[in-house]
């Protein structure tokens, strides 16, 4: 008999259907020589430090680093999970043949792996590796099973990854919520977590931090078009007033005009990462709707696997693209071109070298039904770009006009679109600002107004013009979106907006494109991160705790990405399992040794996420009676990475904000021991003017502009 064993009982259902395994028991299918079965995900988990010792289970600093000699593995205390456990167990002594039929990437091969290590199989095992869970492809699948040692170092890869975040995960969080928590607060620590909540504490720092300058931007109007003087930003008002006096009243002279013909290729293919953010930019989506909304779509057989990290297709793949075009009938209006003619294949989409285990994520030409909201949208995005990269690249002209008037010279320009191309199929959206986090300007000068169409100006013509000379404020960096946070973490906090460098950097990245979502729940759960709109904020325990942190092993995007690299690198045969574990041992017992030499008697501020009222205010509430442990912390309390450490909040948003509010609202200033102290500050409102101190309150110097920011004595 042979056995197959899936992630999802859905999945299972659907393989047994192919294989003519129609007849129902508990918890498996049989029939036509196959019995399918499965579990829900992980049933198994590497064991706790309790198991492995008693004196493991009180928390102590003095029995830390914990590394047991060799690590174990136990079932999830789940009646559901024992139950399918002992199905599984006695058809796997039964079994001729096991057929690991998993999700087909390395969280898939860790959860079955572990399960029959536990069921301790020693029959043959072959592997089920698709892209797709449509009839046809599980049917080549099994036509084509591989041999489960060819995944060996897929395994490896995984149970390192687990190692790994038990390690640090299990010894970081006891070391640093007994060395600094109080209250029995437990501080999470974690190998990803830890450095994606560092670079969002640190933009917050380069926000609060930020001080905002002046500077003055000459442009004039010819002919109803808005020229910008090309010597740019100007430091100080008086040389902006030079130049603006020597223009006035004097005609502007049109000196060159320059046209450039250009191609723009249609976009890439998704993978999970860039679906995600695109999903946030355009409708709202956490990282964690994008992921559940397209696994739910791969698991309806409605588009491929979705926990990829490339944008390229393998050439096996090309022969079938035509037939998936003619089952996207929804699309007809914009498949119909492509019909009956040779789809260009490009090495921007087709590279086997840029493909390891699956390709970017693309519709599998099933007719879709009874799609939710969020469903549709997500398919919409896969189908056109999945369309749209075997249409030509849209062409463009960009006219550039030079003026001049004395000896100063201004410049404009515009683009009109020629040839749509690809843009027929995707309707780029006007590029936000949350782009250009880091950008310090409040002007976008020298970018190309997109589609603008100049009028036809004549070179040598001149006329009257409106100079005017603008004061303008520079401004902070952008607080993270989940859309730039997770670029963020794919780049290891690099900002990179180059595509054919952002899949380089993708070999640095923090965390996998599967986790990424995860790791961004984990910290709002944790009550360490909020959002305010589409913005993402630490809370003031997020930002104690990475000013805890002095370790940049700990925090560093960087740093991590060099350890997610080494797991890739595994993966591929280029890297010893044994190797990274030693190094990660070591890593914790040096971050061990270092933290208990700290005699600061530093501790993290006890901040419970506040209860939401009704326009009441909240009462003070006497703080709870909390008896003293005898040791450390209650280890039946749950903790370590992935546990949900710290209780969840029912409120992410509450906590502390350092978004400009709305124009009109009242912000507080920080207090201080002489309230007048905050007199001559910037405004944190307007930002251009200062605070004055008026006979009731103190205001802003550009009140009289319409600056509204007032704060009562």
């Amino acid at each position: 008999m042979i056995v197959c064993i899936a992630e999802k009982p859905s999945v299972a259902r659907d393989i047994a259907k192919v294989l003519g395994a129609n007849t129902s028991h508990e918890g498996y299918m049989e029939g036509n020589g196959y019995q399918v079965t499965w579990t829900f995900g992980h049933l198994c988990t590497l064991k706790e430090p309790h198991d492995y010792t008693d004196q493991w289970k009180a928390w102590a600093l003095s029995r830390l680093p914990m590394i047991p000699p060799r690590f174990g593995i136990k079932l999830i205390a789940d009646k559901g999970v024992e139950k399918q456990f002992k199905v599984i167990e006695s058809l796997f002594q039964k079994a001729d043949e096991i057929v690991n039929c998993g999700d087909a990437g390395q969280e898939g091969e860790l959860i079955q792996r572990w399960v029959m290590q536990k069921a301790a199989v020693h029959c043959p095992v072959k592997r089920l590796w698709i892209s797709s869970l449509t009839e046809e492809s599980i049917r080549e699948g099994f036509k084509t099973l591989k041999d489960q040692a060819d995944y060996q170092s897929l395994y490896e890869a995984g149970l390192s990854r687990a190692i790994g975040d038990w390690l640090l995960g299990m010894n970081a969080t006891r070391l640093y919520t007994l060395k600094y928590g109080q209250n029995r607060q437990v501080l999470s620590i974690g190998r990803v977590q830890t450095p994606t909540l560092a670079l969002i504490v640190n933009r917050y720092h380069e926000i609060v931090n930020f001080k905002p300058e002046a500077y003055w931007v000459l442009s004039t109007i010819y002919r109803d078009t808005t020229f910008t003087a090309t010597k740019g930003k100007y430091g100080s008002v008086e040389d902006g007033q030079k130049d603006l006096q020597s223009v006035e009243g004097k005609e502007f002279t049109v000196t060159d005009i320059s046209t450039k013909k250009g191609t723009e290729a249609p976009p890439r293919l998704y993978d999970l990462t860039s679906l995600q953010v695109e999903c946030n930019k355009k409708y709202n989506m956490s990282a964690d709707q994008t992921l559940q909304t397209i696994q739910s779509l791969y698991e309806k057989k409605y588009t491929t696997y979705p926990r990829v990290d490339t944008t390229y297709l393998s050439d096996d793949i090309y022969p079938k693209c035509p037939s998936i075009l003619a089952k996207l009938t929804n699309y007809a209006e914009y498949t119909a071109p492509l019909a009956g003619k040779k789809l260009p294949k490009s090495k921007k989409v087709f590279d086997n070298s840029k493909v390891t285990d699956h390709h970017a994520i693309i519709p599998t030409g099933v007719v879709p039904t009874g799609l939710s909201f969020a469903e549709q949208q997500v398919y919409d995005e896969v189908c056109r770009h999945f369309i749209a990269v075997f249409y030509p690249d849209c062409q463009f002209a960009t006219t550039t006009v030079l003026g001049k008037v004395e000896d100063v010279e201004f410049k404009t320009s515009g683009k009109q679109i020629l040839v749509p191309g690809w843009r027929e199929v995707i309707k780029p959206q006007k590029q936000q600002d949350e782009e250009n986090p880091s950008s310090s300007s409040g002007t976008k000068e020298g970018q190309e107004d997109e589609e603008r169409t100049l009028p036809i100006f004549t070179k040598g013509e001149h006329g009257p013009h409106k100079p005017q000379l603008a004061e303008k404020w520079t401004t902070p960096p952008k607080p993270y979106t989940e859309a730039t946070l997770l670029r963020a973490m794919e780049t290891a906090g690099k900002l990179v907006d180059d595509e054919s460098l952002r899949e380089v950097m993708k070999e640095n990245g923090i965390g996998r494109p599967s986790t990424r979502a995860a790791i961004i729940e984990t910290l709002f759960k944790r009550n360490y991160i909020k959002k305010v709109r589409k913005s993402l904020e630490p809370t003031p325990t997020g930002i104690e705790l990475i000013g805890l942190i002095h370790e940049d092993l700990l925090k560093s995007a960087e740093l991590t990405g060099i350890w997610e690299k080494k797991l890739r690198e595994i993966e591929q045969h280029k890297y010893e399992a044994r190797q990274f574990l030693d190094e990660l041992k070591q890593m914790v017992t040096e971050i061990v040794t270092t933290v208990m030499l700290d005699n600061s008697n530093r501790r993290v501020t006890t901040v419970a996420p506040e209860a939401k009222t009704k326009k009441a205010a909240p009462k003070k509430a006497a703080a709870p009676k909390v008896k003293k442990p005898k040791e450390g912390i209650d280890p039946r309390q749950p903790a370590g990475p992935g546990r949900g450490d710290m209780p969840s909040s029912k409120n992410p948003s509450e906590g502390m904000s350092f978004q400009r509010k709305a124009v009109g609202e009242r912000e507080s200033m920080p207090s201080d021991t002489n309230p007048d102290a905050i007199i001559g500050q910037p405004c944190p409102l307007c930002g251009k003017g200062h605070i004055i101190k008026g006979k009731t309150a103190y205001g802003c110097s550009e009140w009289r502009n319409g600056c509204g920011w007032r704060q009562l004595f």
